[in-house]
């Protein structure tokens, strides 16, 4: 096997797992900002979740890129622990996909889809076409991969090193090693499986040794999983013990099958002569049985899952941390958007109980003065101000990669919006100053200006919570809410106002505190301005 050779194999790889990326592109692009509702319809019970991984897989041709999406989605609360286990027995199915197109020769018409897909995108305008003709265009390519790659392996049929040791290992645990180590390094399943379906096809391997290389395969997989998870929460780790369980009990299971049973002759039986739909059938059949086995075990592999990794509780308690902010570095795009948008959405709710727990802190240093209090209304202020440059950062940072229209309007949406609740969190803050005044200068209010600044409190906190937790089908009902708590708000300053002229006048109030008073009505008044920025930027992202 020359130098030829051997970039002509490179190359096949390289078209592969760019269709690979150019199908899981397409299917994010046209349905990756649905996939979270797609996903909480589907996966409602094990049967469903499983059939999701399957079809997703086989669309995507890529267990990795399916099992990758999942961590993701666990990671920032789009799915639970037991929805994943269901996708990810799916996704070990669907991903048999390409062993069995490959079988069917698809490569003689992989051009065909090539070709189509890209004319498709050049010439036709709408964006939803192009998306998915992407998908098309990246299986052609795929297969011409395919092609590519057993053609570069042909020459290996004169050596007579590598048909010995291909031949003749005699453990079972070497097979494996082989199959694991090297999807672990091209960090795809279906790019080895092919490649080993290749080398069958020339006669170079038989399914006796082949078997136990494509349960290593298997578990090779999940290397990309793994790498994914680096960095992300405790539950969405435990998703690729999950995968990592499902591979190895699989395994061990064919392992044994094959050393005490004749499965080997019987797979060869199923189509004699074809060695290529041998190893497609025994790659099914071993995912399908294996997720037949464990399915009614799936919600026991989560509970050992968390027993493996365990809740950090010092996790939790860190400071100063984005808390549903998790990015994760992955060369697959598939379920990205609706990712990243839920951890924007998550986080900027948590900002704004942040802000409304420092109005009413605020409120109560304002009244009634505490060192302890006012320390921890700075604090908090300071982690409302972190948690503004957190998710900007994150957002900018998304801005860098493609988005589709809506995921762009939304991720801009909140980059207003978390504005907006800086500005509140400011004003917050501004309550506590007036106290270290009033301290200062030792001033009180009087109980019918503490009576009135209790009623414009509440009415900021019950604007805040107008825009708690905003649905897509709510934006039109908030905004009506917002609009007309702000204008509340607005006549009871100016009602308030012109009774703080009247004690003044008539002498019921010192100077000092009648600006501080006055400055406070203001704030509170700015208060609900930003609320009903906020609910109007909530809609103009829904349009």
């Amino acid at each position: 096997m020359g130098i030829k050779d051997i970039l002509s194999l490179l190359g096949g790889l390289a078209l592969f797992l760019y269709g690979m990326q150019m199908m899981s592109s397409g299917l994010e692009s046209a349905a990756g900002n649905k996939m979270k509702s797609i996903l909480e319809r589907l996966t409602s019970n094990r049967i469903k979740g499983v059939l999701v991984g399957a079809a997703i897989t086989a669309v995507i041709q890529s267990s990795s890129a399916t099992t990758v999406m999942v961590v993701g989605f666990v990671n920032s609360g789009l799915m639970t622990l037991n929805q994943a286990v269901w996708v990810i027995m799916g996704a070990n199915i669907g991903t048999t996909i390409t062993g069995q197109l490959i079988a069917l020769d698809m490569g003689a018409i992989a051009p065909v889809f090539a070709i189509g897909g890209v004319a498709a995108i050049m010439f036709v305008k709408s964006e939803k076409v192009h998306h998915i003709s992407g998908i098309f265009a990246g299986l052609g390519i795929l297969f011409m991969g395919m092609d590519m790659m057993g053609n570069a392996m042909e020459p290996l049929q004169n050596s007579e090193t590598f048909l010995q040791f291909m031949t003749t290992f005699q453990n079972p645990v070497v097979g494996i090693l082989i199959g694991a180590v090297f999807t672990a390094i091209i960090q795809s399943s279906s790019a080895s499986v092919g490649i080993l379906q290749a080398l069958a096809g020339t006669g170079m391997i038989p399914l006796s040794s082949a078997v136990y290389v494509l349960f290593g395969q298997n578990i090779g997989t999940c290397i990309t999983a793994v790498l994914a998870s680096i960095g992300t929460k405790v539950n969405a780790r435990r998703t690729t013990v999950i995968h990592l369980m499902f591979n190895i009990f699989g395994s061990v299971l064919f392992t044994v099958i094959c050393l005490v049973t004749p499965f080997v002759s019987w797979m060869e039986a199923l189509t004699p002569g074809n060695p290529v739909s041998q190893i497609a059938n025994v790659h099914t059949t071993f995912n399908i049985v294996t997720t037949l086995i464990l399915l009614p075990f799936g919600t026991y592999m989560a509970r050992v899952a968390v027993k493996v990794l365990p809740d950090n509780k010092k996790e939790e308690e860190e400071e100063y941390r984005l808390k549903y902010i998790r990015p994760f570095d992955s060369t697959y795009a598939i379920g990205q958007a609706a990712v990243s948008i839920s951890q924007v959405r998550d986080e900027v709710g948590r900002m704004r109980d942040m802000v409304a727990k420092n109005i009413n802190d605020a409120y109560e240093v304002l009244i009634h003065y505490d060192d302890k209090a006012r320390k921890k209304v700075a604090e908090r202020e300071e982690y409302i101000d972190y948690l503004n440059r957190g998710i900007s950062e994150y957002i900018v940072s998304l801005m860098g990669n493609e988005k589709s229209f809506s995921d762009s309007k939304q991720l801009n949406g909140f980059y207003v919006v978390i504005s907006n609740l800086e500005r509140i969190g400011d004003h917050a803050v501004n309550l506590a100053g007036y106290a270290d005044d009033l301290k200062k200068w030792d001033l009180k209010f009087s109980e019918n200006v503490l009576e009135e600044l209790e009623i414009m409190k509440k009415q900021c906190l019950e604007a805040l919570d107008i825009i708690k937790d905003v649905q897509a089908e709510q934006v039109g009902f908030v905004l009506n809410k917002a609009s007309a708590i702000e204008q509340k708000i607005d006549d009871t300053r100016d009602k308030y106002f012109k009774k703080q002229m009247q004690r003044l006048k008539k002498g019921k109030c010192k100077p000092q505190t009648g600006i501080i008073f006055t400055e406070i009505l203001t704030d509170f008044e700015r208060m609900g301005d930003h609320v009903k920025n906020i609910a109007q930027q909530y809609e103009e992202m829904e349009d």
